[in-house]
């Protein structure tokens, strides 16, 4: 049987697959499955649907729901035709929802079932300038379409388009190419990696979102290989469990959810054997909680991962020869470059700096997003000289091991979730009581982080902490809500009216080797 080939398209890559592995699982889940050759026919259909919607090349699609087939089928469906898959977050607040889609300029969006409520709460200028279509209808639609004839998208066009926030506090939605997210895996395929070359009894277990390139790389792997991919709709210990027992023999997972997997009452009864590799990273890694996982499942290859949407994923790998029971100072970092890439650290004036010196992680490489949607200044100062600047702050010893310090933007990660401190200040300054505010991370042993708000408040007023946080949950998803409120006499600033939210963050980082959890 034929092995993954190194196409640079979508359409080619389930073309060879409906031909060389016909019958094949491509997608699982529950008592769903669609093979290779269903898969298809099935986004030939899905084309023939997009088009009778009026889309066309370069037209976006939303989707607003959890990981489900359809999602994954309509996103390769758009990306044989080019046209652009953009899902949105679902634990997003519906004001967020409404900025995200308003910005993607959708014709059409799809919802998964359980989020009428939430379509139900989008302004109506906004709801009317797109059409919505509920999950149960669109299969009703794909099936009584015929497969439809397309001309296929190159290469280089987009088509996938993620939101990350910045430090503005605005989602930036990053365009993603055919030929960008399957790149650095062919590079590692090429280079003799393992993980990058599955065998056609592989499986990757799909539980991250699939609004983030966790959730949809994994599953770009999985086609990319023509392996079978069990989808779950969301992150749950037991089901994740499950899933390896169902014959999963890869996946990506965060570091807060490998904890509550390997801590799991039913980890100690699951068997583990049939794991060839986790992947782990969009956080940090506490060194004990991987020592653990490594003794849990110690016949698996752990691969720790680092990179950005907006480099359509992982850049860097931490390999399975640098993990050891006892853990190692390796351990600490995100690996080196991956094949294909080129990775350095830059100071502010974009001169490399010597190893051991700290600086910003820089990145050349095919994979590197086409730019951020709509704004070319965001796009210009994020991309110089075909360098990609991440915003992280990192040492590079010796021997290429990349070691984060910081974040030069001041993002937080909670859970392998992305907070950004602007966004939710902006939601807290509507409060009454409020005058100033920051926003920072604080240590959390399960998560990581945990969003902690800085609040000064007005001459006169008496803040009440859990009315700030219900202020905050009415406008913002959960994760974004600060747990915790301090009150505070004057907000520190550099004389130039920054805010210094390290003099902030610096009592709860006491102790600490670094300043990431």
């Amino acid at each position: 049987m034929e092995s993954a080939p190194q196409h640079n398209t979508f359409d080619a890559f389930i073309a060879h697959w409906a031909q060389e592995r016909p019958d094949a699982i491509a997608f699982e889940q529950v008592d769903e499955t669609v093979t290779f050759a269903q898969l298809d026919e099935m986004t030939r259909c899905m084309i023939g649907v997009f088009e009778n919607h009026g889309i066309a090349k370069g037209d976006r699609i939303a989707w607003l729901g959890k990981n489900r087939i359809i999602f994954y089928a309509m996103f390769l469906a758009a990306a044989r035709m080019g046209a652009v898959m953009a899902p949105i977050g679902w634990r997003l607040a519906p004001p967020e929802v409404a900025y995200i889609l308003k910005d993607t300029g959708a014709k059409l969006m799809i919802t998964g079932v359980g989020f009428a409520d939430v379509v139900a709460k989008l302004a109506p200028e906004i709801a009317a300038t797109v059409t919505i279509i509920e999950e149960p209808e669109m299969y009703a639609e794909i099936e009584a379409a015929s497969p439809a004839e397309f001309t296929p998208s190159q290469p280089d066009d987009p088509v996938l388009q993620l939101y990350t926030s910045g430090t503005t506090g605005n989602p930036k939605g990053a365009e993603l190419s055919n030929a960008g997210l399957v790149a650095l895996r062919n590079s590692s395929k090429a280079a003799g990696d393992p993980w990058n070359a599955p065998g056609p009894e592989d499986c990757m277990l799909v539980a991250m979102p699939c609004a983030h390139i966790g959730g949809t790389g994994i599953v770009i792997a999985s086609i990319a290989n023509g392996i079978r991919a069990i989808i779950q709709e969301e992150f749950e210990p037991g089901a994740f469990l499950k899933g390896i027992t169902a014959g999963a023999t890869q996946s990506f997972i965060v570091p807060a959810a490998l904890q509550m997997v390997i801590q799991h009452p039913n980890a100690k009864d699951t068997d583990f054997s049939g794991v060839k590799y986790i992947m782990y990273g969009a956080a940090p890694m506490p060194l004990e909680l991987l020592k653990e996982a490594v003794r849990t499942m110690p016949q698996a290859g752990f691969l720790q991962v680092f990179g950005m949407t907006e480099t359509c994923g992982t850049v860097t790998l931490l390999r399975p020869e640098d993990h050891t029971l006892e853990g190692n100072e390796r351990m600490r970092s995100v690996g080196k470059a991956m094949p294909g890439t080129d990775i350095r650290i830059f100071d502010e004036d974009s001169n490399e700096v010597p190893r051991g010196t700290i600086g910003e992680i820089v990145v050349k490489s095919p994979s590197n997003m086409i730019g951020y949607w709509n704004l070319p200044d965001a796009t210009k100062s994020t991309i110089r000289d075909g360098w990609l600047y991440t915003g992280d702050a990192a040492i590079m010893d010796d021997d290429g091991y990349i070691y984060i310090q910081d974040r030069i933007k001041d993002m937080i990660i909670s859970g392998g979730e992305n907070v950004y401190p602007a966004q939710v200040e902006g939601a807290i300054y509507g409060h009454r009581d409020v005058a100033e505010v920051a926003v920072i991370g604080v240590p959390d042993d399960t998560w990581g982080e945990a969003v902690k708000a800085c609040i000064v408040p007005k001459p006169g007023h008496e803040l009440d902490p859990d009315s700030v946080i219900a202020h905050a949950r009415e406008q913002l998803a959960g994760f974004k809500v600060p747990k915790s409120v301090d009150v505070i006499e004057v907000m520190p600033r550099n004389p130039s009216g920054k805010i210094l939210r390290r003099q902030l963050r610096a009592p709860y980082w006491e102790g600490q080797e670094r300043q990431v959890n």
